[in-house]
């Protein structure tokens, strides 16, 4: 065996097909004689359905199947999509309410799926939705996060969804009554939608009685798991592909009512399905992201270390319980509430609401950028408010490094940090000892330049056992099927060279399966940044036991002791022989010989605990006060992902991070009207950021490798984005503060930069 993170970048193995246009995308994948699927989506936020005629779209042209609730229930399929529940403070659980498959009485957010049209194609289709004759009652649209407006389902009187806590509540009012300085701020956390490159979309067939779907997700054992219970089959009667996948960011991590109605409508047609959705559609039914008010409050003693850290949340969950929705701001959020602060007393809760808005669910970061957002604005408040270098005042509080491991406010471990180390690093990196000259430059020019800080933590999700199975093929090339699923990180890349780096195997033979329930029975997908560091886990252990396994049979055949024989560099060898002998020749030995059980190994491998990811973000701004426009002139980040088993896929994924990070901080916004209709449903209406808008990202690593897996990674697909909020927002406040500004709320667009100025002149 060899040691961690040797592998040297030589290219992503991915990007020859992607970049020639051979990767195979979902709509890539429709069988020959599929039929397509056009949805008909409510036009309205709130309102009953009174008439759902649809006989004439079923006499037309190309019409194979017009699918509506009714035609679900007189099929037999009474389907119900159900999302988590988290706790309330009582003890009860939250809100439950009934998603039905396709709208059945009630329309309850713009965009909502209420009729499947299959047709020979998608004009037909589309001829079919106009034929259909839908009317419906308006009702009043709630669209605010508190109890009161309109209710949208009986099972949550006052459209609360749930009321969670965690944490010290009396020690921590205690603390911050008794604090010497006391300082508050509300952050408002926009609503994003996710906007993946490839949008959603997904493909059903039926064949003697097994059910067949593909989608572009980030794992196939979920949905698998979800047709079995709603189609009632068994294990070995379904199959769930993924292909190649252009973006997920948790938003493709769950199923959606799509999946489900391509299913039955399948059987119900006789045909295959397939669905690929348009950018509007999309940006109708894809679940957002964020959308929360947190009111955060920090309590200091007069050396200005913390005694007192309370939150109090709102979030928005749309209209239904989406998948993991109650979680995210609630027990997610939670996950990194004291970010890397010693704070004994901390106390968090979050009141939940339904809205006639489409659902909220995870997107990059899933609640940590969130709880970091909120934590690192109030650390730059408070250090302006207070006279305190905001430097100073994070290493002040900072965890020492002999504290670990520490045991967090609300409930966590963190194994290993040393958070000085790495703001240390960023503050060189940055050149912060140079900004005052360049903010006097910038002033000269009649412009405001400002300097952001964040410092975050993230703690690392997902399933926390995964498997890797190791095939030597009769051709000769070698498969290590993985229960991750790639959206585009580069995982055939840094898998094959972690295989080849602890075997020996050239990385040119091996190849990585994935995305198969029929290939592959079990599986953890992709999310919560656990990808790389889980599944090298599971791949090392059985890399491990398949030495094992193979050295008493090599031993037998060497004619020496197995305890002789050694595995170094990828070859058995033994000084009681001059004979060497790679994996690939074992195998081809074991073959000759019949042991077939030698050439397929599968093991798993489940985290010791949680790694947590941490790093300092440094942004500089400048902003023309006569426009409000903000241009990202430097980006500094220094990460410490402990082991980093290759640098540039890191990098990327840091950059990617950071992009959309800047994007919600500077432009992204959904914005509804007063009766519930998305304003912003296309891309000349959602701004998103522009390569134009990305400065250049200075990159360096500060590592403490992780306790918590053999290998002592600790993830890194999320970071940026968890970090690159905050900081970016601190750079624009920092910026408007000489000229009075003392809120802000994202995005900061530069209309409303512009308002800021203009009324801190009033």
């Amino acid at each position: 065996m060899t040691k961690f993170g040797q592998s040297q970048y030589s290219g992503r193995r991915e990007d020859q097909r992607f970049l020639t246009g051979a990767g195979r995308y979902i709509d890539d994948h429709a069988v020959a004689d599929a039929l397509v699927v056009f949805f008909l989506r409510a036009p309205v936020a709130h309102a009953r359905i009174t008439t759902l005629q649809t006989a004439e779209a079923r006499a037309l042209p190309g019409v194979h199947l017009v699918m509506t609730a009714a035609d679900l229930d007189a099929a037999g399929f009474s389907g119900v999509l159900r999302g988590a529940q988290t706790n309330n403070r009582d003890g009860t659980l939250g809100a439950l309410p009934i998603r039905q498959v396709l709208a059945d009485q009630f329309m309850r957010f713009v965009g909502e799926p209420v009729v499947m049209i299959a047709a020979e194609t998608m004009a037909q289709a589309k001829d079919a939705a106009e034929a259909i004759d839908l009317r419906y009652e308006t009702l009043p649209a709630a669209l605010t996060l508190a109890p009161g407006a309109p209710t949208l389902h009986p099972e949550a009187p006052m459209n609360t969804a749930f009321d969670w806590a965690v944490g010290q509540e009396q020690a921590t009012m205690a603390a911050l009554e008794n604090a010497k300085h006391r300082v508050r701020l509300s952050v408002l956390g926009n609503r994003i939608i996710a906007n993946s490159m490839e949008p959603r979309g997904a493909q059903a067939e039926w064949l003697d009685g097994h059910l067949h779907m593909t989608f572009n997700g980030q794992g196939v054992w979920q949905l698998k798991a979800d047709l079995m219970k709603h189609f009632n089959l068994p294990a070995q009667n379904v199959r769930v592909t993924i292909p190649d996948v252009g973006g997920g960011f948790g938003m493709k991590s769950f199923y959606y009512p799509e999946h489900l109605a391509l299913a039955a409508g399948a059987r119900l047609a006789g045909r295959p399905l397939a669905w690929m959705s348009e950018r509007t559609e999309a940006m109708l039914s894809d679940n957002a992201g964020r959308d929360l008010v947190a009111e955060a409050e920090l309590g200091f003693d007069a050396d200005y270390r913390i005694t007192g850290y309370r939150v109090d949340v709102r979030c928005n969950l749309g209209a239904y319980n989406s998948q993991f929705a109650q979680e995210i701001q609630s027990t997610l959020f939670s996950k990194v509430l004291t970010g890397a602060y010693d704070i004994k007393n901390a106390f968090m809760t979050c009141q939940g609401f339904y809205t006639n808005t489409t659902p909220v669910d995870a997107y990059r970061g899933a609640g940590r950028p969130e709880a970091i957002t909120t934590l690192e604005r109030a650390m730059d408040h408070a250090a302006r408010v207070l006279g305190q270098d905001p430097w100073a005042l994070r290493r002040r509080n900072f965890i020492a490094p002999d504290a670990f491991p520490y045991a967090t406010a609300s409930g966590g471990l963190y194994d290993v940090g040393e958070f000085t180390k790495v703001l240390d690093r960023a503050y060189q990196v940055s050149d912060a000892a140079g900004f005052p000259a360049r903010r006097t430059q910038s002033q000269a020019q009649g412009k405001l330049r400002g300097l952001g800080l964040a410092f975050y933590i993230e703690s690392i999700l997902g399933n926390p056992v995964e498997a890797a199975e190791i095939r030597f093929e009769p051709n000769g090339r070698v498969s290590l099927r993985v229960g991750t699923q790639s959206n585009g990180q580069g995982h055939e890349t840094v898998y094959s060279a972690f295989l080849a780096q602890q075997t020996g195997i050239p990385v040119e033979q091996i190849d990585i399966i994935q995305g198969d329930s029929d290939e592959i029975p079990e599986g953890g997908g992709t999310g919560g940044s656990r990808s790389v560091t889980v599944q090298n886990s599971a791949t090392l252990n059985t890399t491990t036991k398949m030495v094992a396994a193979f050295t008493p049979f090599l031993a037998q055949e060497l004619g020496i002791n197995a305890q002789e024989l050694q595995f170094e560099e990828g070859t058995f060898q033994s000084p009681a022989t001059n004979r060497r002998l790679t994996l690939l020749e074992a195998a081809d030995l074991a073959r000759t010989h019949g042991r077939t059980d030698l050439l397929r190994h599968r093991h798993s491998y489940e985290l010791e605990g949680r790694s947590f990811p941490n790093g300092a973000h440094v942004v500089e701004v400048e902003i023309d006060p006569d426009t409000g426009e903000t241009a990202v002139l430097r980006y500094a980040v220094t990460d410490d992902f402990g082991v980093i088993m290759n640098e540039k896929l890191v990098e990327g994924q840091v950059h990617g991070g950071i992009a959309q990070g800047l994007g919600q901080a500077l432009c992204e916004q959904v914005v509804f009207d007063e009766n519930g209709q998305l304003l912003t449903a296309t891309f000349m209406d959602y701004a998103m950021p522009r390569a134009t808008d990305m400065p250049p990202v200075v990159f360096t690593t500060e590592c403490v490798p992780s306790l918590m897996n053999p290998i002592g990674m600790k993830g890194c697909g999320e970071a940026g984005t968890v970090g690159s909020i905050a900081a970016v927002s601190n750079a624009v406040l920092d910026a408007l503060w000489s000229r009075g500004v003392r809120h802000i709320d994202m995005p900061l667009t530069p209309h409303r930069v512009w308002q800021y100025l203009q009324a801190a002149k009033a």
